[in-house]
């Protein structure tokens, strides 16, 4: 097959395909953005975006199981990570607007009992 001279080559469809990529690619990587625990978080207007420089991310989804770090704890077992954690290591609350209350409560309380002031309660802005 020969070209003639004043004829380029079609891009069209290599630029739709790519396309069609990147959709799929931003599509997957959202999910994977937002960890294995699917939780509803609460909604607040001062909400603030956290860095994740050094952190323990402790998470009770809408059936009350606790996870750290995706991993499902008891209550013993968090109490002893919360000891075994540095004091200046942020932790960062995530729990399902479902959830008890009490469960939120026993944490929080959890940590103060250890003096780890050092958390964050993440929410959703509006």
């Amino acid at each position: 097959m020969k070209m003639k001279k004043g004829e380029g080559l079609n891009i069209v469809p290599f630029i739709d395909i790519m396309l069609v990529l990147l959709a799929i690619v931003l599509s997957v990587s959202t999910f994977i953005a937002q960890g294995k625990i699917a939780i509803d978080l609460p909604e607040a207007n001062s909400a603030q975006k956290q860095n994740d420089d050094k952190k323990v991310s402790i998470v009770v989804d809408a059936n009350n199981i606790i996870y750290v770090d995706d991993k499902p704890y008891n209550i013993e077992e968090l109490k002893d990570l919360i000891q075994n954690t540095d004091p200046k290591t942020l932790i960062e609350l995530k729990s399902d607007k479902d959830s008890k209350f009490e469960t939120f409560v026993k944490i929080i309380d959890l940590l103060k009992e250890k003096n780890h002031e050092n958390f964050a309660i993440s929410t959703k802005t509006n």
